[in-house]
């Protein structure tokens, strides 16, 4: 599996608190069949220290990759970021200053939970109009999508794609996020299944239980094309 979405770099964001913790989290990953994740820190958020250059990432990721290997943890780290929509996130994605997807054209993207739909998808054309491909990071937990469930239609028509968290597919974030994420994936609608794991406790980066539900209630092949096949294709910079 590879996961797209897991804050598991330590010192950086609200993620990992230390190196112990990262390297928990990567052991339990590999446990859980885990061979490949994206590292992507919070970056961009208003008022706060997450700023998290592209330089500050790639450092990082090439620094564990390095302690992965000589202590022989199979599992491979890529570079990315959880990108707040606020300010001049296009132009900082454009200079550089922040991280698409493995320097791909996909780019994690996140907004306030109570942002209006018509801000949302403002800035998601913009992104459109750059030659990004946004991949929206958990709407089923955002309050426009409760509000109204047509907006994934109008996201997905757009041309963006679909990042549910596992969290919400079992339940952890509550009955509103895992109806919202089952509704989406009854419709196909959803893209990826990832962890957005914060620590080696409690949002772990443990993905074998949302991927055995999947494949329980839907089916295998969908469940590999979440977990696996599409993740992957971001990887190799292909199109999904």
């Amino acid at each position: 599996m590879v996961d797209i979405h897991c804050h598991i770099l330590h010192g950086i964001d609200d993620g990992a608190e230390n190196f112990d913790t990262s390297f928990e989290m990567a052991k339990l990953a590999v446990e859980s069949g885990t061979t490949e994740i994206f590292a992507t820190p919070h970056a961009n958020i208003p008022d706060t220290e997450c700023i998290n250059t592209s330089a500050t990432v790639s450092e990082k990721v090439n620094s564990f990759n390095e302690i992965l290997v000589r202590e022989g943890v199979p599992l491979k780290i890529y570079t990315g970021c959880e990108i707040f929509a606020a300010g001049d996130f296009i132009k900082l994605l454009k200079k550089g200053n922040l991280l698409t997807l493995n320097n791909s054209n996909y780019v994690l993207v996140e907004f306030d939970f109570f942002e209006h739909h018509a801000s949302v998808f403002m800035k998601l054309e913009e992104l459109l109009s750059e030659g990004y491909i946004p991949v929206v990071a958990h709407p089923e937990r955002y309050a426009f999508i409760e509000e109204d469930e047509n907006c994934i239609n109008i996201i997905k028509n757009m041309g963006c794609l679909i990042q549910c968290n596992k969290g919400s597919v079992t339940g952890r974030f509550g009955h509103s996020a895992k109806f919202i994420a089952h509704e989406m994936l009854v419709r196909e609608q959803v893209d990826f299944i990832a962890s957005d794991a914060h620590s080696s406790r409690m949002r772990t980066p443990i993905l074998t239980d949302a991927y055995q539900m999947v494949c329980e209630l839907y089916n295998k092949d969908y469940a590999d094309l979440l977990f696996d096949i599409n993740p992957r294709k971001i990887l190799n910079h292909e199109k999904i």
